[in-house]
């Protein structure tokens, strides 16, 4: 079974919301604004990078990524990974060319299955409401978070709200960096 990981930028209060940028949310691009850059922090960012064997996406993010991250070379080592994007609306003709081999999943018993077929680990970015779908359905391994020490307020969280029976996480790996970002690795315990 492939182990499926979340991996996110978050405030301390949970938002993840338009950490790099994107318009339409007050705070936007918060993970670098006022904050001192420290390389080592983002370790972990290269590390998913050559240990991910693919990604699954939600459509927003699949949306957002796919018409910037192809070119970026910071992210070339994501081009030929296969991707995964889990949309009840998107088509074929909407997905993006030279961005390696793209599959539409429409369900997470979609996302199930393909956690069944042999591989590597799976990474997924962003994805706020994939997220939410994925962590209540049980389908989240790992959470690789930054946390960076901000408190937004108001903004789309990682963690759904649904009333569902707590779900108990062991911190396997951590470390705080100069600038106050806190990195959290922690296994889902099934």
């Amino acid at each position: 079974m492939r182990t499926l990981i979340s991996s996110a930028f978050v405030s301390l209060d949970g938002v993840m919301e338009a950490p790099g940028g994107e318009e339409g949310y007050r705070n936007s691009g918060w993970t670098f604004k006022d904050m001192e850059f420290v390389p080592e922090a983002y370790e972990l960012k290269g590390r998913e990078m050559q240990e991910a064997s693919a990604m699954l996406l939600g459509r927003v993010s699949y949306q957002a990524f796919s018409p910037v991250w192809p070119a970026m070379e910071e992210f070339a080592a994501y081009r030929p990974m296969p991707k995964y994007v889990v949309s009840t609306t998107l088509g074929e003709k909407d997905l993006v060319e030279g961005w390696g081999e793209q599959t539409i999943l429409r369900s997470l018993d979609d996302v199930a299955a393909l956690k069944e077929t042999e591989g590597g680990p799976i990474i997924v970015h962003g994805s706020m409401a994939l997220n939410h779908g994925l962590a209540d359905a049980g389908l989240i391994d790992r959470y690789h978070l930054l946390v960076f020490p901000l408190l937004l307020g108001a903004g789309g969280r990682l963690f759904s709200s649904a009333d569902k029976d707590t779900q108990k996480l062991k911190l396997v790996e951590h470390e705080a960096y100069a600038n106050g970002i806190q990195k959290n690795v922690f296994d889902v315990e099934h």
